[in-house]
């Protein structure tokens, strides 16, 4: 008895050893598709033949069915290494994972210490989800890996993709083609060095230098991002490079939806169109490439090339751009004002996470409530596109024995103002419509060119007549001349200043030096350019008004004539006021240089706003 707790600690150690013993080798939850060896289920002939006393080999002929663990063989003929536990298996091979995964070929090499198949010959493999199609392929059974190196293809639905080398995943359904990658899609044609596909999602991954062709025009060069063949979504990274027809562009990040047809740019975005000369910059532009209108934001700016380096840049809060278009008369049939669809941003203040979408009942309503009633743009500006006024018809030489009536001039300008027929666009066919292409700018609109700059709350521009529609609190400056006005509309031609029209409360203000400025001020201005240079300007009623310092032959200044009249004519030479005409019921005085009255010095409208004025292209950037 004594002996028996003397050993009792020895025989409890000995059993909990055994224990542990029995659990590491005959574990008890052990799954059935560990097992390695190889069973034979079905075969019509079976022989076994013996090397050595180590190897022997058996050989089954004939609808041969095999089993490892959960993995069922088929094949014509197979023979099995005992004692490596290795097949090799002939004709119409079929290796099925429970039921997830099947592999085909003609020949198999079956490695079962390390559940490796070696398969070659019309090697096909599907997760019922797509089939990669090859002749030499690497498949690991445990893994759910699958290698091949002499070139291979994977049909998934519509989708077909091709490349020298490949490895699939199972687990993830993912596809990893390397070396002269081709994707063929019923929209795109895409060719890569590498790429990255998914059977399950099909959704495509961009991890090196790729081109993508789109079978409706256009071309894509990226380096990273994915599409989404099944919706329709894409996003592209690393400033990757979007070609239309007409338009390039380039982002940070760019991110489109087949479904809506909206692409969002963001991060140093640019936008150029090539057939309309303008470029677009912003941190953020979308775009609707169905109806070709985009919404930029975040310090936009606007680019119309002129000729050589002499461009026009508009910078502003908020820029718009869309399409409207024109029947066979020239008669306005849409406009597209609120075309971006179910995303848009309409102030640079909001912070929109990127690829987030907002109503758009937001951007409709901020549109067209923010223009000023005479530019909305579901409806004709109070002023025509085309004035019927010319310099000719306006100005008469002294000598010239015609006689303008006052009547006559009323009339004319009247007509001008209310005539709301449109024009239809120059070299436009008979009878065929056309589209027109607007832009609209919001808030802080600045404007420089070399010889001309402007500023204003808001902004309208139609390439249809080159002219820039300015409102509330517009300012013009060309060289030493300032334009004011409640309404400002500026044509253009071949890219330069043409032509200028006041409307209600307009001034001209010309600078000499600090303390003298000749002033021009009516109900409207109606002035003309020379080589982008201010050349001619006419104020009317109410009545005109202006302040001229003339000089003598040797550049003196006389003095300071303070003249009224219902039209007042004023002439520029080398960029300053060099003439003032006055027609019908002129009253004015001429003062000495030195008896100018101080309060006579300056027109009612004067105020130089020379600190709004661009001083140079840079500033529009910050």
């Amino acid at each position: 008895m004594k002996l028996f707790f003397t050993c009792r600690p020895f025989f409890i150690l000995l059993l909990l050893n055994i224990f542990i013993f029995c659990e590491k080798v005959f574990p008890q939850n052990a799954a059935p598709d560990t097992l390695r060896t190889i069973q034979i289920l079905q075969g019509k002939n079976l022989r076994e033949r013996k090397i050595d006393s180590v190897t022997s080999f058996q050989t089954i002929a004939g609808n041969v069915i095999l089993k490892e663990g959960l993995t069922i063989f088929t094949c014509d003929s197979a023979a099995i290494n005992k004692s490596t536990n290795v097949m090799e298996a002939f004709g119409n091979i079929h290796i099925n994972q429970q039921d997830s995964i099947h592999t085909y070929s003609q020949y198999l090499r079956y490695v079962g210490s390390e559940r490796i198949a070696y398969l070659k010959k019309e090697v096909r493999l599907t997760d019922k989800k797509g089939i990669l199609y090859t002749q030499d392929l690497e498949y690991g059974l445990k893994t759910g890996i699958g290698k091949y190196k002499g070139g291979g293809r994977v049909v998934n639905g519509k989708t077909t993709l091709t490349s020298k080398e490949g490895t699939y995943y199972a687990d993830t359904k993912d596809v990893f083609f390397k070396k002269d990658v081709h994707l063929v899609d019923p929209k795109y044609d895409i060719r890569s060095d590498s790429l990255q596909y998914n059977t399950l999602t099909q959704a495509a991954t961009f991890i090196t230098a790729t081109f993508i062709k789109s079978k409706q025009g256009g071309d894509i060069y990226t380096t990273s991002g994915n599409y989404d063949l099944k919706n329709g979504k894409a996003f592209f990274g690393n400033r990757s490079i979007i070609k239309d027809s007409t338009r390039t562009y380039v982002a940070d990040n760019s991110a489109y939806d087949e479904k809506s047809g909206i692409a969002q740019l963001e991060g140093n975005a640019v936008i150029k169109d090539s057939v309309n000369g303008y470029t677009v910059l912003g941190n953020q532009i979308y775009v609707n490439r169905d109806n070709e209108s985009f919404l930029a934001t975040r310090k936009p700016v606007l680019i119309f090339k002129g000729e050589g380096k002499d461009s026009t840049f508009i910078a502003a809060d908020t820029l718009f751009s869309g399409v409207e278009s024109r029947d066979s008369i020239g008669k306005r049939k849409t406009i597209t004002a609120d075309t971006l669809k179910k995303t848009t941003v309409i102030n640079s203040d909001q912070n929109i996470p990127f690829g987030e979408k907002t109503d758009s009942s937001f951007f409709s309503k901020n549109i067209r409530d923010t223009l000023p009633q005479v530019a909305k743009p579901g409806s004709l500006p109070l002023v025509p596109d085309k004035i019927i006024l010319t310099k000719d018809s306006l100005t008469k030489d002294e000598s010239d024995s015609t006689i303008i009536t006052q009547n006559k001039i009323d009339s004319s300008i009247n007509k001008a103002i209310s005539d709301t027929v449109l024009i239809k666009k120059e070299n436009s066919k008979p009878g065929a419509a056309d589209t027109i292409r607007y832009f609209l700018a919001f808030h802080h609109v600045r404007i420089f060119n070399d010889s001309l700059q402007a500023v204003c709350d808001s902004l309208y521009y139609s390439s249809e007549d080159s002219l820039f529609r300015l409102f509330t609190e517009p300012l013009v400056f060309s060289n030493q001349s300032q334009v004011a006005g409640d309404t400002i509309f500026l044509y253009t031609k071949n890219k330069k200043a043409d032509r200028i029209f006041v409307f209600d409360q307009g001034i001209l203000i010309n600078k000499i030096n600090s303390q003298m400025y000749n002033q021009i001020q009516g109900r409207t201005l109606n002035g003309y350019f020379k080589e982008g240079a201010m050349d001619y300007m006419r104020a009317k009623g109410q009545p005109a008004e202006s302040i001229f310092y003339p000089q003598d032959d040797d550049s003196a200044f006389t003095g300071m004539n303070f003249c009224k009249g219902d039209l007042i004519d004023i002439y520029f030479v080398d960029k300053a006021v060099n003439k003032v005409k006055f027609i019908n019921e002129v009253d004015g005085t001429l003062y000495p240089i030195r008896q100018i009255p101080e309060d006579k010095r300056y027109l009612k409208l004067f105020k130089w706003q020379d600190a709004r004025r661009p001083k140079n292209k840079f500033e529009l950037f910050e």
